[in-house]
């Protein structure tokens, strides 16, 4: 799904419904391209980094020194949305969020799929960047917006995921319950934190970002998004495994396992959610609820499974 930067429409009817994807990475190879916006020209005023140098000055036991820093780049993105009729089209703010710059249709995207709002590649029409941190998602005429349940009280931040969802019965309508489903070894998952930390390039620059992937029911990582943001992170990847078929065994995280992620890998029916960190009492609760396999504390020699264990092997 490309971004582009014209701010019409490509489409206006049912008959020109379509989803277009432009390889990216090795991602590509195995089925999740990547719709990136462009990249801005170098040192550009104004346009949004993923990452931004710093000259600080580092205390320690050696002494006091002067030196430059890579720190994570943070930026306010404003979603909005154009759907209805063809002839009556609106526009309706979706979110603003603090994300990292880069992949910012993935999130849109993402962030589409677990509001409920977009079921298959084709409800999207275009992406549209409007500036260089304004995104605008050009809608299916047929796709229904519910703009009373879209508000929300505030910004979210990038540590927000629900933003005013209000109970667990919610939540759990929302979701697509799992039945069944592959299943992995466990000695695949004790090999996911290293693996994962040789995918992200921007955390070695960093260390300040937040990691979700992919992963088959062989292991193997199918493609791995980051962000300042633990849902940002979740929402880029899923935005950008929906033209990609079916959603692979495992979503695997390298921070703890909050309820909104975990809502966010039961909408789209992954059955294994695995995480470096401790899950919360609801997130527990939730994956019971709704026949997720959850799994957190995960090591090279050690993890706990939380709910539905039948999907972890021996």
């Amino acid at each position: 799904m490309p971004v582009t930067l014209d701010q019409s429409e490509t489409a206006s009817g049912p008959s020109a419904r379509g989803f277009f994807v432009s390889p990216v990475g090795p991602a590509a190879a195995a089925g999740y391209n990547s719709p990136v916006t462009p990249p801005p020209a170098p040192d550009a005023p104004g346009s949004p980094l993923a990452c931004r140098g710093f000259d600080i000055v580092e205390v320690s036991a050696a002494g006091w020194r002067t030196r430059p820093d890579a720190l994570v780049g943070e930026e306010p993105l404003l979603i909005e949305l154009r759907h209805g009729p063809p002839r009556d089209r609106r526009r309706t703010p979706l979110a603003v969020t603090l994300r990292t710059p880069g992949d910012d249709a993935d999130l849109a995207t993402g962030m589409l799929v677990t509001e409920g709002i977009v079921r298959t590649p084709r409800d999207i029409l275009a992406l549209v960047a409007v500036e260089a941190n304004i995104l605008r998602v050009d809608l299916h005429p047929d796709v229904t917006v519910d703009e009373v349940r879209l508000r929300r009280h505030g910004a979210m931040s990038s540590a927000c995921g629900l933003c005013g969802k209000t109970s667990l019965d919610a939540i759990e309508a929302e979701c697509a319950t799992p039945a069944g489903g592959p299943t992995i070894a466990a000695a695949l998952l004790h090999a996911l934190p290293a693996k994962l930390r040789d995918r992200q390039d921007l955390f070695r620059r960093t260390g300040g970002l937040h990691a979700a992937a992919f992963v088959g029911p062989d292991g193997e990582i199918v493609a791995v998004r980051e962000d300042v943001g633990r849902h940002n992170a979740v929402d880029k990847l899923l935005g950008a495994g929906l033209a990609g078929g079916p959603f692979p065994a495992v979503l695997f995280v390298s921070g703890r396992a909050g309820l909104e992620l975990v809502q966010k890998a039961a909408v789209v029916g992954v059955p294994i959610f695995a995480a470096v960190g401790a899950p919360s009492s609801l997130a527990v609760e939730l994956a019971r609820r709704v026949g997720t396999t959850l799994v957190g504390f995960v090591r090279a020699d050690r993890f706990n499974i939380y709910s539905h264990p039948e999907r972890i092997l021996p």
